[in-house]
Protein backbone atom coordinates (compact mmCIF):
# COMPACT_ATOMS: atom_id res chain seq x y z
CA UNK A 1 0.00 0.00 0.00
CA UNK A 2 1.34 3.41 -0.98
CA UNK A 3 1.43 5.75 1.98
CA UNK A 4 2.89 9.15 2.82
CA UNK A 5 3.07 10.44 6.37
CA UNK A 6 4.04 14.02 7.17
CA UNK A 7 5.50 15.15 10.48
CA UNK A 8 7.34 18.07 11.99
CA UNK A 9 4.68 20.74 11.97
CA UNK A 10 4.03 22.98 14.94
CA UNK A 11 3.97 26.50 16.29
CA UNK A 12 6.96 28.73 15.64
CA UNK A 13 7.67 32.42 15.90
CA UNK A 14 8.26 34.52 12.82
CA UNK A 15 11.88 34.23 11.75
CA UNK A 16 12.15 30.72 13.13
CA UNK A 17 12.68 27.39 11.41
CA UNK A 18 10.93 24.07 11.09
CA UNK A 19 11.81 20.83 9.36
CA UNK A 20 8.98 18.85 7.88
CA UNK A 21 9.39 15.20 7.00
CA UNK A 22 7.50 13.04 4.55
CA UNK A 23 7.97 9.33 5.19
CA UNK A 24 7.02 7.08 2.30
CA UNK A 25 6.04 3.42 2.29
CA UNK A 26 4.94 1.13 -0.50
CA UNK A 27 7.24 2.79 -3.02
CA UNK A 28 10.75 4.22 -3.27
CA UNK A 29 10.96 8.01 -3.19
CA UNK A 30 13.90 7.94 -5.59
CA UNK A 31 11.57 6.63 -8.29
CA UNK A 32 9.11 9.51 -7.98
CA UNK A 33 8.85 13.25 -7.72
CA UNK A 34 7.83 14.35 -4.24
CA UNK A 35 6.06 17.64 -3.92
CA UNK A 36 5.05 19.77 -0.97
CA UNK A 37 1.81 21.71 -1.09
CA UNK A 38 0.17 23.91 1.50
CA UNK A 39 -3.29 25.21 2.21
CA UNK A 40 -3.73 28.31 4.30
CA UNK A 41 -7.04 29.04 6.05
CA UNK A 42 -9.60 30.22 3.53
CA UNK A 43 -7.27 29.75 0.58
CA UNK A 44 -6.75 27.17 -2.13
CA UNK A 45 -3.98 24.64 -1.88
CA UNK A 46 -0.79 25.77 -3.58
CA UNK A 47 2.43 24.13 -4.62
CA UNK A 48 5.47 24.92 -2.50
CA UNK A 49 8.30 22.77 -3.75
CA UNK A 50 9.25 19.59 -5.55
CA UNK A 51 12.21 17.22 -5.65
CA UNK A 52 12.82 14.91 -8.58
CA UNK A 53 13.69 11.33 -7.71
CA UNK A 54 15.90 10.86 -10.75
CA UNK A 55 18.46 13.58 -10.07
CA UNK A 56 17.32 15.29 -6.84
CA UNK A 57 16.76 18.61 -8.58
CA UNK A 58 14.41 20.89 -6.70
CA UNK A 59 11.95 23.59 -7.61
CA UNK A 60 10.38 26.16 -5.32
CA UNK A 61 7.54 28.61 -5.45
CA UNK A 62 8.70 32.22 -5.61
CA UNK A 63 7.16 32.87 -2.20
CA UNK A 64 9.55 30.44 -0.49
CA UNK A 65 12.59 30.59 -2.73
CA UNK A 66 15.74 31.27 -0.74
CA UNK A 67 14.07 30.28 2.54
CA UNK A 68 13.01 26.66 1.99
CA UNK A 69 15.12 23.71 0.91
CA UNK A 70 14.33 20.07 0.18
CA UNK A 71 16.38 16.96 0.65
CA UNK A 72 15.94 13.22 0.33
CA UNK A 73 17.09 10.60 2.83
CA UNK A 74 17.27 7.44 0.77
CA UNK A 75 18.08 5.20 3.72
CA UNK A 76 14.86 6.24 5.46
CA UNK A 77 12.81 6.65 2.27
CA UNK A 78 11.95 10.10 3.53
CA UNK A 79 11.92 13.59 2.05
CA UNK A 80 12.47 16.68 4.16
CA UNK A 81 11.37 20.28 3.76
CA UNK A 82 13.60 22.66 5.70
CA UNK A 83 11.81 25.95 6.29
CA UNK A 84 13.80 28.95 7.47
CA UNK A 85 12.95 32.58 8.16
CA UNK A 86 9.31 31.64 8.51
CA UNK A 87 6.69 34.31 8.02
CA UNK A 88 3.08 34.54 9.14
CA UNK A 89 2.00 33.93 5.55
CA UNK A 90 3.64 30.49 5.73
CA UNK A 91 0.94 29.40 8.17
CA UNK A 92 -0.89 26.50 6.55
CA UNK A 93 -1.42 22.77 6.52
CA UNK A 94 1.45 21.25 4.58
CA UNK A 95 0.98 18.14 2.47
CA UNK A 96 3.48 15.97 0.66
CA UNK A 97 2.52 14.08 -2.47
CA UNK A 98 4.09 11.71 -4.98
CA UNK A 99 4.07 11.84 -8.75
CA UNK A 100 5.46 9.53 -11.41
CA UNK A 101 6.43 12.55 -13.47
CA UNK A 102 9.43 14.81 -13.08
CA UNK A 103 9.26 18.10 -11.20
CA UNK A 104 9.84 20.09 -14.36
CA UNK A 105 6.44 18.86 -15.52
CA UNK A 106 4.39 18.24 -12.38
CA UNK A 107 5.60 20.81 -9.85
CA UNK A 108 2.63 22.62 -8.35
CA UNK A 109 0.01 20.70 -10.35
CA UNK A 110 -2.13 18.81 -7.87
CA UNK A 111 -3.81 16.61 -10.45
CA UNK A 112 -0.49 15.07 -11.45
CA UNK A 113 0.22 13.81 -7.93
CA UNK A 114 -1.44 10.47 -7.21
CA UNK A 115 -0.59 9.83 -3.56
CA UNK A 116 -1.05 12.29 -0.71
CA UNK A 117 -0.30 12.45 2.97
CA UNK A 118 -2.74 13.61 5.62
CA UNK A 119 -0.99 16.93 6.23
CA UNK A 120 0.86 18.58 9.08
CA UNK A 121 -0.07 21.99 10.45
CA UNK A 122 2.42 24.85 10.59
CA UNK A 123 1.54 27.98 12.51
CA UNK A 124 3.83 30.99 12.44
CA UNK A 125 3.14 33.62 15.07
CA UNK A 126 4.14 37.21 14.41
Amino acid sequence: EVQLVESGGGLVQAGGSLRLSCAASGFIVDDYAIGWFRQAPGKEREGVSCISGTDATTTFADSVKGRFTMSSDNAKNTVHLEMNDLKSQDTAVYYCAASAGGCSVVAGIEGLFSAWGQGTRVTVSS
